[in-house]
């Protein structure tokens, strides 16, 4: 019966991960926009999501972590992969759903502050726009790091390493001479 327990809130916490991320992006954008917004009075959303990039350092490794190395590692791929569906549908079912996870949050905001003040929604959206692409790119990174290994712990540390690697590649290139 306690087996059963686990199994079960397991489950439940499993299927809550994507409204945590939800949360945890809305909270961290609602905090970034306050320092960097109300404090100035300069509605430029670009600047939140500037700032925000570094958060998805943090939040992607741990959305992803799970998406293919728990199949792996309970053995329900085999399950997967007999069902009357092609491996690509199955890889792009799972990205799909973390890309609508990730897509959620990021859309709602420029028209909330529109109601508070001026706000450019053209340039508003095109950040968000290269903001969305962004994110479909670690996400990518991080299902692909998720389909290498079963345990969850060392796809989330891979996926860290890497996305941290190409957000400090800038600073990294700044030590080697052009010449």
């Amino acid at each position: 019966m306690i087996a059963v327990y686990k199994r079960e809130l397991r489950s439940y916490l499993t299927s809550m991960l994507g409204y945590l991320f939800i949360f945890f992006i809305l909270l961290l954008t609602g905090i970034y926009f306050s320092a960097y917004q109300l404090g100035v009075a300069y509605p430029r959303f670009e600047y939140t999501l500037s700032a925000l990039t570094f958060v998805f350092l943090i939040s992607v490794p741990i959305l992803t972590m799970r998406v293919l190395a728990e199949e792996r590692k309970q053995k329900t791929d085999q399950l997967l992969l007999t069902a009357p569906v092609s491996i690509e549908k199955i890889v792009f079912g799972k990205y799909f759903a973390l890309v609508t996870i990730f897509a959620i949050p990021m859309c709602l905001y420029p028209l909330l502050m529109t109601k508070f003040g001026t706000v450019s929604l053209g340039a508003a959206y095109t950040a968000i726009l290269g903001f969305f692409l962004l994110g479909c790119a670690n996400l990518a990174i991080g299902v692909f790091i998720s389909s290498l290994t079963e345990s969850q712990v060392i796809a989330a540390v891979l996926t860290f390493v890497i996305l941290f690697a190409f957000y400090m590649m800038n600073g990294i290139s700044s030590f080697f001479s052009e010449g």
